[in-house]
């Protein structure tokens, strides 16, 4: 909660005796900047809500807070002093920062959980990003959070590719980066899989069996592949704290599926699979073992959520995974529960929507999937031709680095611009716009104010600054956006949602903007030039942590 309301609820609590104080922010700013709605408290007090407000504005009377308070029907209109507004938000954002309690709660993050058998695609890019600013909210707040990632490096998805390079590799090394060289292999074996559908099963046959050459096979290219996709990994800022490989977990699933069915959790049907009936809860009845005693995806999921937990002993678990598999964990979730695991209740799936090109939707086993390496390429192009046109003596060392900083910042902020649950179309072109709703428009706006306060060349000392001059429209508006970041992070962490933060910043560069178009900054006098400077500042400083949290970096110059 952010200082002022938190004040605000504090007089009217003092003044009422209410327990309970909730404000509003009203629909415009004539009527103030909190509104306190009087329906429920003055009921609790036996009053009639118009005159309750009425009461109100005769106790609250101005002090250092409060500039005045309005009755509006039955809402008590209040606003805040711009003096003290201006002088507490600045003074606290260049002096303090932004801080938050620490939490004794541990969280664990799953993303973004690849195949070794193609490099990540445009859908991973989306998890990736989700996962990353996620992590950043929650760790900002305070809490403690371990970042995992489960590999998917077996089954009949990883023999396609192995059984391609068995039959045309001829034993080449890999003559591009090693996941897409792995990928080309997947591509291949589609075109001829009617062609090897026994072979295929047979393969896997022997892989489950320890079978050495095709054990060889599966560890050389795996390895190719997991080299590949650190490389992206580390592109797209990941820091993953530990890693679980589904090669060396899936048979540990059948150890609790079996214990489930001692205790009468599961079922053994005619065929002598094992199944979970959750007809009762909506959920259908799963298959947990095969009738020929194979395990499936959520047969391993069942082990790997216990060994998670017997490993960090965490508050909550959240898996960052699509829309699609949904029921997926609606099931393994229930399953957990019904097998008495206390844990079941912090296991939460972060969903999010479909993101698709404008060419459409994409299919990796035709090779029409846009690869994250292929995308992050372009918006660096893109972004590079951008910076190339603006600053023409620019080195061609800082030209890479300024690209890689804004393609790579366009690329994150327009996938999670939109809430997590959305689907949206991603357009490079328009992602690398410096004009709109995009990540370098906010970038452009950082970089503009550290171009004025490089320009003025002296530091700037809030302590020293009459603040309290910061009165007009267009800079009492920007104060109050900052004066909302505390609580924009806390409302953004607690609801998953960094879709909240990239909003905020796109008002926050906005509003700023408007600010700079109006206000002369250094050709005022000088105490309202370094009070202005000292806004800026802290403009700077909340758009460099807003977009830190979103694991997007701020060039120098653009």
């Amino acid at each position: 909660m952010d200082f002022f309301k938190q004040k605000i609820i504090d007089i009217i609590k003092k003044n009422t005796g209410l327990k309970e104080v909730n404000l509003e922010i009203p629909p415009n700013k004539d009527l103030g900047d909190y509104a306190f709605p009087c329906f429920s408290a003055s009921k609790e007090l036996g009053k009639n809500p118009v005159e309750f407000s009425k009461e109100l504005v005769e106790k609250i009377k101005e002090d250092d807070i409060i500039e005045k308070t309005e009755a509006k029907g039955p809402y008590l209109n209040i606003f805040i002093k711009k003096s003290f507004l201006a002088s507490h938000t600045i003074f606290s954002i260049l002096n303090e920062g932004v801080r938050f309690e620490k939490k004794n709660k541990k969280i664990l993050i799953e993303s973004p959980g690849p195949n070794t058998n193609k490099p990540l695609h445009l859908g991973h890019a989306r998890n990736i990003v989700l996962g990353v600013s996620l992590s950043n909210l929650l760790k900002k707040i305070g809490y403690t959070v371990v970042n995992v990632d489960i590999i998917n490096d077996r089954g009949i998805h990883i023999c396609r590719s192995m059984l391609a390079y068995q039959k045309f590799g001829r034993n080449k090394e890999p003559n591009k980066k090693p996941d897409h060289f792995v990928g080309d292999y997947y591509v291949l074996f589609a075109k001829h899989e009617k062609e090897f559908v026994q072979e295929l099963q047979e393969m896997l046959r022997k892989w489950e069996s320890g079978d050495k050459k095709v054990r060889s096979l599966w560890k050389k290219m795996n390895n190719w592949a997991l080299r590949g996709i650190k490389e992206t990994y580390n592109r797209l800022g990941v820091k993953i704290d530990k890693t679980y490989k589904e090669s060396e977990y899936y048979q540990k699933g059948k150890e609790v599926v079996m214990e489930g069915l001692k205790k009468g959790v599961f079922e053994k049907t005619d065929d002598g699979s094992i199944i979970v009936d959750l007809e009762k809860e909506g959920l259908g009845k799963k298959v947990l073992i095969r009738k020929d005693m194979t395990s499936i995806y959520i047969t391993q999921d069942l082990y790997l959520a216990v060994k998670r937990y017997n490993d960090y002993k965490f508050d909550r678990l959240i898996h960052v995974v699509g829309s699609e598999q949904e029921h997926h964990f609606k099931v393994l979730f229930k399953i957990l529960e019904k097998l008495g695991y206390s844990f079941a209740k912090d296991l939460y799936h972060f969903s999010y929507g479909m993101i698709y090109l404008p060419e459409g939707k994409m299919k990796s086993r035709e090779g029409s999937v846009v690869d994250a390496d292929t995308l992050i390429d372009e918006v660096i192009k893109l972004a590079r031709e951008e910076v190339k046109k603006r600053n023409r003596g620019m080195s061609d060392k800082e030209l890479q680095k300024t690209s890689e900083t804004i393609g790579l910042g366009a690329l994150k902020f327009f996938m999670l611009k939109y809430d997590p649950k959305s689907d949206f179309v991603f357009n490079p072109k328009e992602s690398i716009s410096f004009e709109g709703e995009t990540g370098p428009y906010v970038q452009y706006a950082h970089t503009r104010i550290n171009s004025i306060l490089k320009k003025y060349g002296r530091k700037v000392d809030s302590k020293k600054v009459a603040l309290n001059l910061l009165t007009s429209e267009k800079e009492i508006d920007i104060i109050h956006l900052l004066s909302k970041f505390k609580e924009t992070i806390e409302e953004a962490a607690a609801g998953y949602k960094p879709h909240i933060i990239a909003r905020y910043l796109l008002d926050l560069s906005q509003s700023f903007n408007s600010f700079y178009h109006s206000c002369p900054i250094l050709k005022e006098r000088e105490d309202l030039k370094l009070a202005r400077l000292a806004l800026i500042k802290a403009v700077k400083e909340v758009l460099t942590q807003g977009l830190k949290l979103l694991g997007i970096e701020t060039p120098e110059r653009m």
